[in-house]
């Protein structure tokens, strides 16, 4: 990446020593965000850039040059804001079947000092571990590491022990999607430094390190899909994917009072919500009708391309669709194991997540303590990329920015391992966090 002095309104800035890029293809946006690192350790926006996406259903990639195109105008713009040009970015995936499992591996110490070359040979020991079958590896992380079975240790170089182990973070996807994502960036010119997991991006924006080792659900309800995750002892343990989201609010909305999408989702930003409340029957919306409809006035002499309805209408309509995708949220927290007194608090984040009331709503609907979660960590985020619909893009930049250890990147192991199923490690995780409350 490249480095040096920005400038904003003819002042200097500190240094930026390096910088990094981040890139989130959406269902309904591209968006990109360029950051620095200042010389004094701080990360800094530098520029971002957004465009409407095209050729992207659900996640996936389906006209590649469309999208391509958007890819190109969104970080042109950030690299026009930024004053300087990037080459490679993250960019984040929401499609191809995520799937969080994870693994525990041992190896055998004898006791002596724990330095750099033992954890080497431990996250070596652990990628031989994986078995993908057939999948594609996102990430292969180290979580936590153990003493002599002392779990939640975060630095163990330094430490005795007989035994040094690891738990070991591995996200799965689909090879195809993945490689159309690379494809594509790599059609716009620009290198792929890594592909990230979008509910592993925008935890990173959102979550602070105490929720994560209580226990805490975050559903990223994005445009087209909202994914569940679930964090536990410091890890995220488990993902969820529903393919519904906020866009499929707003064609419910087209639907009912026969309006384009572009209207639709207007209405739903400036006067949607997801309460109702005793003015709602006396508080009346203009709806702009799409023009062809507008020549088809009727008898009664309008000659106006408008016609109102009350914000209960609105509300009405909104609920339907909210209220199946709350449903499908509440089987997904089910079948992740999110109950009892570890399963109360939930973060709610992406587009969908700006909709008026939603939080309220949701925690009457889930029982459970809900709150919005917005991109922290970052200095300088512009207002119009400040909000939830943006904290997948921030946490890009800030994945990219940490430079975390992939164990697939260290070199073979010799020593004896000991492997433990993730399904066992998992119930070890929430074993811990009953015991905690």
């Amino acid at each position: 990446m490249s480095s040096g002095k920005a400038r904003k309104g003819g002042a200097a800035v500190p240094r930026i020593e390096k910088t990094y890029g981040a890139l989130d293809i959406g269902s309904s946006k591209v968006c990109a965000m360029i950051i620095g690192r200042t010389d004094a350790g701080e990360l800094l926006v530098l520029g971002t850039g957004q465009r409407a996406s095209e050729g992207v259903k659900r996640g996936y990639i389906t006209d590649m040059a469309a999208t391509e195109l958007a890819v190109r105008e969104a970080v042109e713009q950030a690299e026009r804001i930024a004053g300087l040009n990037i080459d490679h970015v993250h960019v984040g995936c929401t499609s191809g079947g995520l799937t969080s499992t994870i693994a525990r591996v041992e190896i055998d110490l004898g006791g002596g000092r724990i330095d750099e070359d033992d954890v080497d040979h431990l996250l070596a020991a652990g990628r031989e571990t994986i078995q993908p079958g057939g999948r594609m590896v996102l990430h292969a992380q180290p979580a936590l590491y153990t003493l002599d079975g002392a779990t939640g240790v975060k630095k163990p170089i330094g430490l005795h022990a007989e035994r040094l182990g690891v738990d070991i973070h591995v996200i799965f996807a689909d090879g195809a999607p993945v490689r159309n994502i690379d494809q594509t960036v790599a059609a716009a010119y620009l290198g792929v430094s890594g592909i990230v997991a979008a509910p592993i991006a925008a935890g990173t924006a959102v979550l602070g390190e105490e929720e994560r080792e209580l226990g805490v659900a975050l559903v990223e309800m994005g445009a087209a899909v909202t994914n569940i995750s679930l964090y536990a002892g410091g890890m995220l343990v488990g993902l969820f994917t529903i393919p519904f989201g906020g866009a499929d609010i707003t064609d419910a909305i087209a639907s009912a009072f026969g309006l384009r999408r572009a209207e639709a989702e207007r209405i739903k930003c400036f006067h949607g919500a997801a309460t109702s409340s005793p003015r709602d029957n006396h508080d009346m919306i203009d709806l702009r009708l799409p023009e062809e409809d507008s020549k088809l006035v009727g008898a009664g002499g309008r000659t106006d391309d408008k016609h109102s309805i009350s914000r209960a209408q609105l509300v009405s309509v909104i609920r339907q669709p909210l209220d199946y995708l709350i449903g499908e949220i509440t089987k997904g927290l089910k079948e992740l194991g999110f109950t009892g007194a570890q399963g109360q608090r939930i973060v709610l984040t992406g587009g969908c997540a700006e909709l008026r009331g939603l939080a309220d709503h949701m925690q009457v609907a889930l029982g459970r303590t809900v709150r919005i979660g917005r991109p922290t960590g970052i200095a300088g985020l512009p207002d119009a990329h400040a909000g939830p619909a943006f904290s997948t893009l921030a946490g890009l930049a800030l994945f990219a920015a940490d430079e975390p250890v992939d164990i697939r990147s260290v070199a073979s192991s010799y020593q004896q391992v000991h492997r433990h199923s993730g399904a066992a490690v998992l119930q070890r995780l929430w074993r811990a966090l009953v015991g905690n409350f």
